[in-house]
């Protein structure tokens, strides 16, 4: 739930220390969206339930959203097949299979790529672009406002749709128009809630939104829900539960991601 640093501490322990990561259940598949440190929790899982293969959605490559891939515990069975894709890295030599390489080459890391035995495929796309991911799931993309690139994704599976929309930094006033056109009449949105409104200013050109124009791009767009997400590292949990009451009073369809909450879209 946290952005640009995990916060193992006291006081971050009601919302969640880890950063971006999450599981969807699509059917009988489990996807994943982010790499962060979440995603060594949910690795071990993968492994107790014998899962063999997941698509990996990256929404972009900064540190905090791909520092959990070398502890991706499934990543090393030969048993698993494991497919990474990502939209903003289509002119960058080598594309993310070389953007995670480097993450994990020395010195930087003593595990190299290449240890892992999963059957490992990386695609490359354009941030807009829509493809089928199978078994009735599509996926529309759009490109964020974030420095280096970033993706959004909206997926669709039996009438049900999801939208993933972090990193991602906002014009005050002039709202998104590729932000509204993904997240149009989603069951739920989870937004790039780094700041508030009053913090915002002294953040401008950092690559994050608030959660007030998350709830105004949902409102616009006739969206169901919004999860409030990608919190600020100095927001504490008594920080988080002012902002959990305010976005609440303003918005009742607005609720406060939480480390290992889960959201049924039936």
């Amino acid at each position: 739930m946290r952005g640009s640093i995990a916060c193992p501490t006291p006081d971050h322990v009601e919302y969640g220390g880890n950063t971006s990561c999450l599981e969807v259940y699509v059917g009988e598949r489990r996807l994943v969206l982010d790499a962060g440190t979440g995603l060594r929790a949910l690795g071990q899982d993968f492994m107790k339930q014998g899962l063999t293969r997941t698509t990996l959605l990256l929404s972009h490559t900064h540190w905090d959203h791909i520092n959990g891939f070398p502890f991706f515990a499934p990543g090393y069975s030969a048993n698993f097949k494991l497919r990474v894709m990502a939209g903003h890295l289509r002119e960058h030599p080598g594309g993310v299979r070389d953007v995670l390489a480097g993450q994990m080459a020395q010195p930087n890391f003593p595990v190299p790529l290449d240890a892992l035995r999963a059957d490992l495929r990386c695609e490359d796309f354009d941030a807009g672009d829509s493809f089928e991911l199978g078994d009735g799931l599509s996926v529309r993309t759009c490109r964020l406002n974030h420095p280096n690139g970033a993706t959004g994704y909206r997926l669709e599976y039996a009438g049900k749709s999801f939208c993933y929309i972090t990193d991602t930094e906002h014009t005050p006033g002039a709202p998104d128009q590729n932000i509204l056109a993904l997240i149009e009449g989603a069951d739920l949105v989870v937004y790039d809630s780094t700041y508030t409104d009053a913090e915002y200013p002294a953040h401008v050109g950092w690559g994050h939104s608030t959660w007030q124009e998350g709830i105004r791009l949902c409102q616009a767009a006739h969206a169901r829900q919004l999860a409030i997400f990608h919190h600020d590292p100095d927001h504490d949990d008594a920080t988080m539960r002012r902002i959990e009451a305010e976005a609440k009073a303003e918005w009742s369809g607005a609720l406060v991601a939480r480390e290992g909450m889960v959201l049924t879209l039936a």
